[in-house]
């Protein structure tokens, strides 16, 4: 039955303990009969080479499990800010998520950017405080943390019973009762027994909290409250579930995954409050033909409405292509349409996921997730939908890299392979992208950060037998204007003996920071070029300006290019070469009135250091363009925000840990971008 069934993510900063979290989990369901851990590398959904040698999650991996009677389906997800398209496409199809939170490091920056991705799916959640036997662990500061950086209406349903290394157990606020771990036995015992007598008044408080905050979002059990003070559990239990399902509540668990207490409870609050498909609204897509938005109700009796997130390459089966069902059955055997391709896909072969292992079945119905083998022409976004009525869902965007490198093959002979394995790594990662330099002949390899284009270099050695020499990471700035500007082009070529001529008017114009790029066709040349092939070649001689810039070949951003009109001179010479070529070189001309500047990748950073060491390490931020947004303190340790360029930071880690004797630690993401200063500007002008 679909209301059984829970499509759930782990998400979290790095190192908070989602790849554990998922193993107990696992374990307690008895999909696994013995847990690995991280450090051994012989974690279930970290099977990846690259994975078990450093300890990370770096591609997201779908398992299944079943408890009380309801399935779970788990999507295992990466902390590290360089795989963040990861976390973003998988919360793009799930139900619900998990955010697991560290008790010593509280609301980090990764968490902060999982947090708005859930945030702008409309993903339910709950928070699981993880790590509870560690030196400085503190519950209630991060429920504060959450409430505070997130605003989110974080409201505690356990207690931890011990602190630091005294933590052996929870009291359970709905239960009221205290749940103490067996450690011989890996927590599969515990026992369940009165709440201990120094935490009563707490717990009888966080309760009467609890119950509070229900009452007041959920009219259904208002009454009952204002009579009794409080609420059976008969009436609390399904008070929050709508809560949480309508993303208002997010109910806060704790425990310690390595050590093995706290995940049992925490599985019963994935079935008893996390949503199932059938708890989330109908999906919208966009109708083919009228263009006008429908609804697809998550039924398998609806039209086939389905979703591709994610590619991933297998060594035996080739691509295996990650498929969220909205509506109807996707049968083996049978067609599915593709909409962006106007082309039919045949369904080969249909697999459900284990981390690594694959099990075949017939079908995939309304609800699921699993993997389809075979697909020809499907790409990260695509939409597989019935023929009768051919719709389309919103497509996943990603982000921009924000650092490059120059690669080469080790010898001219391997120059095809390297195109080709380069081109199956884009495919699976849209993060992943490559190019030619038209200058200097070099193909340019962009990811999001120095770790990503290892793990990209190393795939190619390992994956797919590829060896290449590779440049020194650099910085992938942006180009935007700073004014509008308009244009009327002429292009007039004779090209292979024959004439291509086409006049169009262009205007662009900036927009705000992180508004992205738009090209738009006026109704006036619309009417003007009604030929909907030409129209397409325009947008993509636009798109070709935009993707390589006026000022240093880098792609233009925050951008708004719009043709205004055309003069054809002739429909003979007035072709798709002279509307593309026209199109981008008018562009350029353009962009090139509009005041063309440099933009910056910035990065939030925070830093965790001893207090004596502050100065130093301020000192440092101000010497690499940075400014500090805030400082405060946390335990015996003082965290400073910053805003850093990304050019300023290569080499960081080595500088402050030689800064505060190796005792601070950082992390960082990707925030904005902004115009660079006028010193930089030249050095980019001169590389």
């Amino acid at each position: 039955m679909l209301s059984n069934l829970r499509n759930i993510g782990i998400v979290a900063h790095i190192d908070a303990g989602k790849t554990t979290t998922t193993e107990r989990i696992l374990f307690y369901t008895q999909k696994i009969h013995k847990h690995g851990d991280v450090h051994d590398g012989n974690t279930t959904t970290d099977f990846m080479v690259q994975e078990r040698e450093r300890g990370i999650t770096i591609q997201s991996a779908a398992v299944s499990c079943e408890w009380k009677g309801k399935a779970i389906n788990i999507i295992d997800t990466p902390g590290h800010v360089d795989f963040t398209m990861e976390v973003e496409r998988s919360l793009r199809v799930l139900d619900g998520a998990v955010c697991v939170l560290c008790a010593v490091g509280g609301v980090q920056p990764q968490s902060e950017t999982v947090w708005r991705q859930a945030n702008r799916y409309n993903v339910p959640r709950l928070a699981f405080v993880n790590k509870m036997d560690r030196m400085g662990a503190d519950f209630g500061r991060v429920v504060g943390q959450l409430r505070e950086k997130l605003k989110a209406n974080a409201v505690p349903i356990e207690l931890p019973i011990g602190r630091e290394e005294g933590f052996v157990g929870v009291v359970d606020l709905l239960k009221m009762k205290g749940i103490v771990y067996d450690e011989a036995s890996e927590g599969k015992k515990f026992t369940e027994g009165d709440i201990p007598a120094e935490l009563r008044d707490e717990a009888e408080l966080a309760r009467a909290e609890l119950v509070e905050k229900v009452a007041d979002l959920d009219e259904e059990v208002m009454e009952a409250f204002l009579e009794k003070g409080d609420l059976s559990n008969e009436e609390l239990l399904p008070a929050i579930r709508r809560q949480v399902v309508a993303g208002r509540l997010v109910p806060v668990l704790c425990g310690t995954s390595l050590r093995d207490k706290g995940v049992q409870p925490l599985l019963d609050a994935i079935v008893e409050f996390l949503p199932s498909p059938l708890d989330r609204p109908s999906v919208t897509a966009t109708d083919l033909k009228s263009g006008e938005s429908v609804e697809r109700k998550q039924s398998d009796t609806e039209l086939l409405t389905s979703l591709v997130f994610k590619i991933s390459t297998d060594p035996y089966v080739g691509r295996l292509f990650f498929v969220r069902v909205y509506g109807g059955i996707l049968k083996k055997g049978a067609n599915a349409y593709n909409p962006r391709t106007k082309k039919r896909e045949r369904i080969m072969k249909i697999v459900r996921l284990f981390a690594d292992a694959q099990q075949e079945v017939d079908e995939l119905r309304a609800g699921d997730i699993g993997a389809v083998v075979g697909l020809k022409e499907c790409t990260t976004g695509d939409t597989l939908c019935s023929e009768m009525k051919p719709c389309y869902l919103e497509r996943i965007t990603a982000p921009q890299p924000v650092m490059f490198m120059a690669i080469e093959p080790k010898s001219s002979a391997d120059k095809d392979k390297l195109v080709a394995s380069m081109q199956a790594l884009a495919a699976e990662d849209p993060t992943c992208q490559f190019r030619e330099d038209e200058e200097t002949g070099q193909t340019i390899l962009s990811g999001m950060g120095e770790l990503h284009l290892e793990i990209l270099v190393d795939r190619l050695k390992r994956e797919f037998k590829c060896a290449a020499n590779t440049g020194k990471p650099m910085v992938s700035y942006a180009e935007t204007v700073t004014k509008p500007a308009q244009t009327t082009f002429m292009f007039d070529r004779e090209l292979g003996g024959k004439r291509h001529a086409v006049e169009l008017t262009i205007a662009v114009k900036p927009l705000e920071r992180g508004a992205g790029r738009q090209i738009t066709l006026s109704r006036d040349f619309r009417n003007a070029v009604p030929d909907k092939h030409l129209q397409e070649c325009v947008e993509q001689g636009m798109a070709d300006g935009i993707a390589t810039g006026v000022l240093a070949r880098f792609q233009m951003a925050d951008i708004a290019a719009e043709v205004l009109g055309a003069n054809v001179i002739d429909p003979e010479v007035s072709d798709e070469v002279a509307f593309r070529s026209a199109a981008m070189m008018g562009f350029r001309e353009a962009a090139e009135k509009a005041a063309p500047e440099f933009l910056e990748p910035i990065m939030k950073l925070e830093i965790t250091t001893p207090p004596e060491s502050v100065g130093e390490v301020l000192g440092d931020l101000n010497s690499r363009r940075g400014s500090v947004l805030d400082m405060e303190q946390r335990g015996d340790m003082q965290v400073v925000h910053a805003h850093v360029p990304l050019a300023r930071l290569f080499g960081y880690s080595t500088s402050i840990r030689s800064l505060t004797k190796g005792r601070a630690s950082y992390s960082m993401e990707p925030d904005k971008f902004e115009l660079v200063p006028k010193a930089v500007r030249d050095e980019i002008l001169a590389m």
